[in-house]
């Protein structure tokens, strides 16, 4: 199998590429070059440690010091269960920090077999959630700064945030996000989380951690859980 890093390929050829390695998957994706080029810089992905099958799939590498992260792993559907997909992770592992994350649809049963043959071991469960607009509560307009929370899954971590986010504080809790996209959120009880929710606009909020304090304000607002996922991590 050729593979090579993915940094000899152009950010636009690593969106078609991603494209249509995701090409019938559970959720639609589709990767243009401007969003390559925002997940590379936002997640920190690391061209020269990711790896690529010219043609056939792709396997992106973040890295954060002595920890990692699979920021996608996608084999274009004729080359699909052929080994593709092994060979792209062995070969990123094999670049990798000794803690790796990832996350997987808890329906893709083929990744997850994949993944915890390579060693990894599920470590909670993440959701992701729709939220419909919602009339607007009352909450502080504030200086855009993290919310210092630990454990974040690698999308939210303090190092994702993306320039121009905003942070409104009501008592008893906090909120970044930027447009429709809920970066991080801090709340002591369900009435501060459902305030903090309640921004007048249909809001997106991914990788939320089952017992959330969230995830009943988001249910009790009339939001849709859209998917579920499995974090692994491998520990070597």
């Amino acid at each position: 199998m050729n593979l090579v890093a993915a940094d000899t390929l152009s950010f636009a050829e690593l969106a078609d590429l991603f494209t249509r390695g995701y090409e019938g998957y559970y959720l639609p994706i589709r990767v243009d070059e401007p969003t390559m080029r925002y997940m590379v810089e936002a997640w920190d992905i690391d061209l020269a440690r990711s790896r690529v099958a010219p043609g056939v799939g792709v396997c992106n590498l973040g890295v954060r010091g002595d920890r990692g992260w699979i920021g996608g792993l996608g084999v274009v559907p004729e080359s699909r269960r052929s080994g593709v997909g092994r060979g792209l992770m062995e070969a990123v592992l094999e670049q990798a920090p000794p803690v790796v994350t990832l996350e997987v649809l808890e329906q893709n049963e083929p990744a997850l077999r994949l993944y915890e043959s390579l060693g990894f071991e599920r470590t909670r469960v993440l959701e992701v959630w729709s939220l419909p607009e919602r009339p607007t509560a009352e909450a502080r307009s504030v200086e855009p700064a993290p919310l210092g929370q630990s454990g974040l899954p690698w999308q939210r971590e303090d190092a994702s945030l993306p320039p121009g986010y905003e942070r409104v504080e009501v008592n008893g809790g906090a909120m970044l996000f930027r447009g429709a996209t809920i970066l991080q959120l801090q709340a002591a009880d369900e009435d501060a989380a459902a305030a903090l929710l309640s921004r007048g606009a249909a809001l997106h909020y991914i990788n939320v951690p089952e017992g959330d304090v969230a995830l009943g304000a988001l249910e009790r607002l009339g939001g849709e859980r859209t998917a579920r996922q499995f974090e692994l991590t491998l520990v070597r």
